[in-house]
């Protein structure tokens, strides 16, 4: 009995490292989004995690994917399984991009930074935002800090919103083009911001404003309070580095979102825009935010490079489709024209297979490293492209296909 016992009383060994204990019991996206749940404030988190009005198109994304199945081969030699393919033009070593979002040192201090160097490691792009916590120059730095793989060099592209200052928007697009930054990527689906409800009834801002609410929630989690205290404070700092910024408003006071952009996003953005940054800037250029075949087939039109199919995580309009939905009837109705990026909803390597066999060339995911940042810092955003990617390669080889450039429609079949 008792070699038994000492057979089975085999304990773990002590984690010193809080961030590595933590990562030790998940396994997937969902236990990431728990962690971050319990780390940081509420209103934290419902920034993060919530959608616009009743939240049926941020269920919808996740949920499409799960409406689509497969239809496995069997017998076939999965020994070799390559999950690389060229986007832009450039070979990736996974068809991924990490979405651009807004405040991203709400999850960590070191936000943007933290992504730029998993991206680097990982040799997959980053998208900057307009509304980033870490200025251009700044993620350009902490990426070539990095080494990378065999493509050889970093790549990040950076979200532009269309300010009413346009003397604000060409400072930033020049500043991107002066750091080698691949690809602009202009948001469209942001004339006004949509109403999300979760942060009405926190009466959410950014920075968190100090109230009796959030002093106890900050006492209740006093990790991220002290990480909070202790760093530098939060501004939008790509408009705090302007020298061309005509408004005060970069963050360094809080602000109601709405409010802020219904004040300095220009609501009359049209096609035009297109020819206006081709007139300022040499590289590709994609437009994110397009939810239906006619406006895809107009960027082709108007010779984008790209187009990220996406209802903004859907956090703008509530019942917009959702973007894996759209991927066969746009690869359809344009054919190779344009590369197409699936963004939202993505949770597995399975899905990015899935996004692929219907013809999309990447996809895009924000909330998903979010989650990963807010549960472990940079270890947690390494976890999760090391998930995503080996959930691809165990998906082929479980589908008996062994290059996901080569995968199509013959792979799936709709529930």
């Amino acid at each position: 009995m008792l070699e038994t016992l000492r057979s089975v009383l085999q304990f773990r060994r002590f984690e010193p490292d809080p961030q590595k204990r933590r990562l030790v019991s998940v396994a997937n996206v969902d236990d990431l989004r728990r962690i971050a749940e319990r780390r940081l404030p509420a209103g934290v988190f419902d920034y993060i995690d919530g959608g616009a009005q009743d939240e049926r198109t941020l269920a919808d994304n996740v949920a499409a994917y799960r409406r689509i199945g497969f239809e496995p081969r069997v017998l076939r030699d999965v020994s070799r399984v390559d999950t690389s393919v060229t986007l832009l033009g450039r070979p990736t070593p996974l068809p991924l991009v990490l979405a651009p979002t807004g405040f991203t040192r709400i999850a960590d201090p070191q936000g943007e930074l933290a992504v730029a160097r998993a991206c680097a490691r990982a040799g997959i792009p980053y998208v900057l935002s307009t509304m980033g916590t870490r200025s251009i120059e700044e993620l350009a730095a902490a990426s070539d800090a990095v080494p990378w793989g065999a493509e050889g060099d970093r790549r990040l592209w950076f979200q532009v919103y269309t300010w009413r200052d346009r003397g604000l928007v060409r400072e930033m697009v020049e500043r991107a083009a002066a750091a080698r930054y691949e690809a602009l990527v202009l948001t469209v689906d942001t004339a006004v911001l949509g109403r999300r409800e979760r942060d009405v009834r926190r009466g959410m801002t950014l920075p968190p404003k100090l109230g009796p609410g959030t002093v106890v929630d900050g006492i209740r989690h006093p990790g991220w309070t002290w990480q909070f205290l202790r760093n530098e404070p939060i501004v939008f700092a790509n408009v705090a580095t302007s020298r061309a910024a005509t408004s005060t408003e970069d963050g360094s006071r809080a602000v109601d979102l709405a409010e802020q952009i219904n004040r300095q996003f220009d609501p009359s953005l049209s096609w035009d825009e297109i020819a206006w940054l081709r007139s300022i800037w040499d590289g590709k250029i994609l437009i994110k935010g397009v939810q239906s075949v006619a406006d895809v087939r107009l960027a082709c039109e108007h010779a984008v490079d790209g187009v990220c199919l996406s209802n903004h995580g859907g956090r703008q309009l509530d019942d917009a489709p959702a973007p894996i939905d759209l991927v066969a009837p746009c690869r359809d109705a344009v054919g190779d024209g344009v590369e197409l990026i699936a963004d939202g909803g993505a949770r597995r390597g399975s899905d990015i297979v899935k996004a692929r066999a219907l013809g999309a060339d990447a996809v895009m995911t924000g909330r998903p490293y979010l989650y990963a940042l807010g549960a472990a810092g940079e270890r947690g955003v390494d976890w999760l492209l090391d998930f995503l990617a080996d959930g691809t390669r165990q998906t082929l080889a479980l589908c008996g296909a062994t290059e996901l450039r080569t995968i199509g429609r013959e792979l799936l079949r709709t529930r």
